[in-house]
């Protein structure tokens, strides 16, 4: 069990190839240093050393304020290991495990930490790697017992030369995170990740595949019937769009995807929902939330919210369906059930409320558009 666990930011470099100071960039509603540095916070790691060294002086009231602590590495210029020594010295025997997480790697996900941390407390380890798809990215968590070993390698090769001697007892994770492997090195980077803290509620289409095959394990066929959903959505959206709706169709590719993602648990659509908001994803979960029940108010603007809706409906496993057709076995089913035929009325009432809006703004029949699929 991992009962205390640390993190070391590396914060000590002269951010040359940046040509401006990293940790004070802003980045989203924060700067770099405050992103790093609460990422940890809030997956309740509230012990978070800060490794300074060029312009110290402005970042130790930060970190401070941050309410983190400040470890000094007097011998920055010599390369960046010097601050992973510097950190990991401090790391004494009351250190169950630590994550280092160098100032270059600032939008890890939330849920990446909580999830690494989860993988030690089931089964500890000399390192434990986040893997996404099939690349290690940052920040490996490392068992407190091999930080002497770090503080003292003397050898070349920095942190990754030291954790490979471990390989034969570390493990990699797999985490819907892309962003582990994305580095802040250039301008050129900073811009895009500039862009990315942006839509950090909206993961790639990348990111949802390895969310439901290699995290949850979801049924190939409920993933199969997702990427249906999703392929109908784009379709919805793009033309919806250029009736001049504005909708965002990178989202409705992702609740497409994970709609279903719960579909296994009762009441999925508000479980669902609320493991993506646990995620992050909180733009992904209102879709994902009203995909089986939701209102529709007339006369405003046509919301993603009914696209994902009525996708859904417009399909049956991976086959494309019209929405009577969709319902036609659940009202066979349950005709001898007033109660429940009254929520699956209800429910192809809405469908079909939807399908006359979008028709209305298209000019033409649904099926001419979903049938180019």
């Amino acid at each position: 069990m991992a009962g205390n666990v640390a993190a070391i930011v590396l914060a000590a470099g002269f951010s040359s190839r940046m040509g401006e100071f990293k940790p004070l960039l802003p980045l989203g509603e924060a700067m770099v240093l405050e992103r790093v540095v609460t990422l940890f916070q809030g997956a309740g790691i509230g012990d978070v050393r800060v490794v300074v060294g060029h312009r110290a002086v402005e970042l130790e009231p930060i970190v401070s304020r941050l309410g983190a602590r400040v470890i000094a590495n007097p011998h920055y210029r010599d390369g960046m290991f010097t601050s992973v020594a510097a950190g990991v010295a401090t790391v004494g025997e009351e250190v169950d495990a630590f994550f280092v997480l160098p100032m270059d790697v600032p939008l890890v996900r939330g849920a990446t930490i909580r999830r690494l941390l989860d993988a030690y407390r089931q089964e500890p380890c000399d390192v434990i790697y986040p893997r996404f798809l099939s690349q290690r990215g940052h920040p490996p968590l490392i068992a407190g017992r091999r930080a002497p070993e770090i503080a003292g390698w003397q050898d070349t090769g920095g942190l990754r030369a030291v954790l490979a001697q471990w390989d034969p007892g570390a493990r990699d994770v797999d985490v819907a995170d892309e962003l582990i492997l994305w580095d802040m090195d250039t301008p050129d980077d900073y811009l895009l990740l500039q862009r990315k803290a942006d839509r950090l509620e909206i993961p790639t289409e990348e990111e949802c595949l390895v969310l439901l095959e290699r995290v949850l394990r979801v049924d190939d066929r409920i993933i199969r019937h997702g990427k249906a959903v999703a392929d109908v959505a784009v379709l919805l959206g793009t033309a919806l769009n250029r009736a001049g709706c504005g909708l965002d169709i990178s989202l409705l590719t992702a609740a497409g995807l994970l709609h279903d993602l719960a579909r296994r648990e009762p009441d999925h659509a508000r479980i669902g929902a609320r493991l993506l908001r646990d995620m992050g994803y909180g733009a992904v979960a209102e879709l994902v939330a009203v995909h089986m029940d939701m209102s529709v108010t007339e006369g405003e603007p046509v919301a993603a919210g009914e696209v994902i809706h009525l996708a859904d409906k417009l399909v049956q496993g991976e086959r494309r369906v019209s929405v009577t057709e969709r319902f036609r076995a659940a009202v066979e089913r349950h005709a001898h059930d007033p109660a429940i035929l009254g929520r699956v009325a209800t429910r192809l009432k809405t469908a079909m409320t939807i399908q006359q809006r979008l028709e209305a703004i298209l000019g033409r029949s649904l099926t001419e558009i979903t049938d180019t699929l």
